[in-house]
């Protein structure tokens, strides 16, 4: 039976580093939600699952998986999913989600989200994943869309579509990682707004924010990279902010995993990411 989560607040949340548990606990700042990988914690005790009872305890809690490979064509390792299962039932998130990649072959973990052709096949197979991924936590998760540098010339199902059917087949939700979507679009000359205008927004249940690098390709044209290490950039916070206008608010989390700076400057990050939810119009669609 897949059960319900009590949702995330619709307010701004930030990623939980270890560097500062400390300050978060010493000064209980008003974040709406904190989220942690989920194979940071799949260790059975230790300081990081003392902190982390103790910030769940305060702030309500997102756990995003990183190792699941669900767009793989091996069989869901059952040794993850039983870790996981423990963890979810540790901490009782309100919200669980994982990435539309693959990660592993032939028994070997590889330190990438890696992503998959748009076929009728992969459908099929992330589809199962995904139901059996929810069967085996008991709960509804949410599928992040793909940062993407490649595109499958096999690839037959358009990457919104193959989403919306995901989530029409089992049940998911989707997670609307809005850095990711300003990536793939400038790495394939598509327009971002038009993405976010084309998604099945009804199935998103939470929001991702982050700032990404940028070079130029062999031909000279723009490459972003998807970096999680830097402020939120300004045409990717423009773009949510046209997301907000036919959202309202959601919950949003601040992703910066690499270069990360003290707590307070990513607390002000987060409010800089709710002031804006509290003043973007909220138009109905017509």
């Amino acid at each position: 039976m897949i059960a319900p989560a009590t949702a995330l607040p619709s307010r701004a949340g930030l990623g939980l580093k270890p560097e500062h548990y400390a300050d978060i606990l010493g000064t209980r700042p008003d974040i709406g939600f904190f989220e942690v990988h989920a194979e940071n914690y799949m260790g059975d005790g230790g300081p990081p699952h003392r902190y982390l009872s103790a910030i769940r305890e305060a702030y309500p809690l997102s756990i995003h998986g990183v190792g699941l490979s669900i767009g793989g064509e091996a069989p869901l390792d059952r040794d993850h999913l039983d870790r996981l299962r423990r963890l979810v039932d540790r901490y009782t998130p309100n919200s669980f989600s994982e990435h539309l990649a693959w990660s592993t072959h032939d028994g070997s973990f590889l330190n990438d989200l890696l992503p998959v052709p748009y076929t009728p096949e992969t459908l099929a197979r992330v589809s199962d994943h995904v139901a059996q991924v929810q069967d085996h936590l008991g709960r509804r998760m949410l599928l992040e869309n793909p940062s993407t540098y490649v595109l499958f010339a096999e690839s037959s199902i358009d990457e919104i579509d193959f989403l919306a059917r995901i989530a029409d087949r089992t049940g998911c939700g989707l997670l609307l990682d809005v850095n990711n979507v300003m990536v793939s679009t400038v790495n394939h000359s598509r327009d971002p707004f038009a993405y976010i205008d084309a998604f099945p927004l009804h199935h998103v249940g939470e929001i991702h924010l982050a700032g990404y690098d940028e070079t130029t390709d062999s031909a000279g044209q723009r490459l972003l990279i998807d970096a999680h290490g830097s402020r939120v950039r300004p045409d990717v916070f423009a773009l949510f902010q046209h997301l907000l206008s036919r959202t309202g608010p959601m919950p949003v989390l601040v992703e910066w995993d690499n270069d990360v700076p003290d707590f307070a400057t990513l607390a002000d990050e987060a409010w800089r990411v709710e002031a804006a939810m509290q003043r973007t119009p909220f138009r109905l669609a017509s």
